[in-house]
């Protein structure tokens, strides 16, 4: 599984290197994040690409999710 870090940074800077990964194939990844607006649009990215969405954590800013192809 893949795993993508984006604590702390700002849009659109989660969804690119969530893009990134996806576009290099990966079936499985984890993103954690700290932001709503980031899990918003990582959320919408991930949906649009067809991945299915796993919130493992969700706090006010703290989350994890899981993205499965």
């Amino acid at each position: 599984m893949e795993k993508v870090d984006v604590r702390g940074l700002s849009c659109p800077l989660p969804v690119i290197k969530t893009k990134k990964i996806i576009d290099q194939g990966a079936t499985e990844i984890s993103v954690v994040g700290s932001t709503q607006v980031s899990l918003e649009n990582v959320t919408k990215l991930a949906r649009s690409k067809g991945y299915s969405i796993d919130i493992k954590k969700d706090q006010k800013n703290d989350w994890e999710i899981e993205l499965k192809k």
